[in-house]
């Protein structure tokens, strides 16, 4: 019932507009032309499926592995196979070298995790006890070509081998430990319930505003970019990998061609294309924005700053804007908004894709959300 009526009030509406001339569904600037976002046909999105007892005893039965426990042994040699918590420094003509040493690591023997004899050393040896191990790097080394066919010196420590996992017992004392709400077993259970079909729902929201946001996109035309903007996104994401190829001391062309097999130019023209896509989604979100009155007030920006900061893992509003400018987080904040819109006023259309494998003879239903 509901298909049908979807169908017959986005037919109205679009023979309304006919008739009348209107533009209503369109939105434009200096900048931007935005036609036909208003009951913008997408694929259909498939509604979140009710949560189940197993995905609730699935998800517990994941949190209970995160507080998995082993124990220590101590009382005999290393063999293969066993996982083992060691500590080690690597040298190089005496000297200790960049990334070659840690404490307190966990080694499977026989994982080829190290370079060829390491792990192999280790064999036979009891937790307590501390020995040297003489190696060469490979000559192919790619991990760090300054250490390509190098002797090395490894100092290697075995602490303990780890034994047998343990998973701690489902009760109401595990459920304190892990949980800020729940008590008993019974209301983590309702807890975790709630999570995963509230996040269940956030999924199925995001997907189809993506939908609705990326066609909308396709179809906006970009008359011109505003003076300065496309070139400033280029320098800051040129600055971002520069940075990077600082950190691993190498030149920006050998970093580029080591990590992302690309040449400058080519890495430039990527650049571009991607400092324009941004542009334009801020071009198409604020037209649309401007069009239907959805540009924030001050008291909501600063309700969706504290979201946003949130969601990110922020102390506070204050911190989130010391990584982002006022200005990129109100942009972000009026996507956001103009995306849950276009998602309310979207027609979900049946895929063809999607019609072949059904067993419905209605091929071109759709519905609104």
């Amino acid at each position: 019932m509901k298909k049908k009526l979807a169908v017959l009030v986005a037919g109205t509406l679009a023979a309304s507009m006919l008739l009348s001339g209107c533009s209503s569904n369109d939105a434009s600037n200096d900048y931007v032309t935005v036609g036909g976002y208003k009951g913008i046909e997408v694929d259909d999105v498939e509604e979140p499926a009710e949560v189940t007892d197993d995905d609730v005893n699935n998800y517990i039965e994941a949190v209970r592995n995160q507080y998995a426990t082993s124990e220590q042994i101590t009382d005999r040699g290393v063999i293969a196979g066993d996982t083992v918590n060691i500590d080690f420094v690597g040298k190089i003509d005496g000297e200790a070298f960049d990334k070659g040493s840690a404490e307190g690591y966990d080694l499977q023997i026989g994982s080829g995790s190290f370079i060829d004899g390491f792990e192999d050393s280790i064999i036979g040896h009891t937790p307590g006890e501390t020995f040297d191990w003489n190696g060469k790097f490979p000559d192919d080394y790619s991990n760090n070509p300054d250490l390509a066919g190098k002797d090395v010196t490894f100092t290697i420590t075995v602490n303990y081998i780890n034994g047998e996992t343990q998973l701690p017992e489902l009760n109401d004392e595990f459920v304190q430990e892990v949980s800020e709400k729940s008590k008993t077993v019974k209301e983590y259970k309702k807890e975790i319930k709630k999570q995963l079909t509230e996040s269940s729902t956030t999924d199925y929201d995001t997907q189809l505003q993506d939908e609705a946001w990326n066609a909308v996109l396709d179809k906006a035309e970009v008359k011109k970019y505003p003076d300065g903007d496309v070139e400033d996104i280029e320098n800051q994401i040129k600055e971002q990998y520069q940075n990077a190829a600082d950190s691993y001391g190498l030149a920006f062309e050998d970093f580029l061609a080591q990590y992302y097999s690309m040449s400058e130019d080519d890495f430039n023209k990527q650049v571009k294309d991607a400092a324009k896509e941004t542009v334009k989604q801020r071009l198409v979100a604020q037209a649309i924005a401007d069009k239907e009155k959805l540009t924030p007030s001050k008291k909501e920006l600063n309700k969706e700053y504290k979201k946003l900061a949130e969601q990110y893992g922020y102390e506070d509003v204050d911190a989130l804007k010391e990584i982002a400018s006022e200005d990129t987080l109100k942009n972000i904040v009026i996507t956001n908004k103009v995306k849950e819109f276009l998602a309310d006023n979207c027609i979900q259309v049946k895929s063809d894709k999607k019609s072949d494998s059904s067993s419905s003879s209605d091929s071109s239903s759709s519905s609104s959300k």
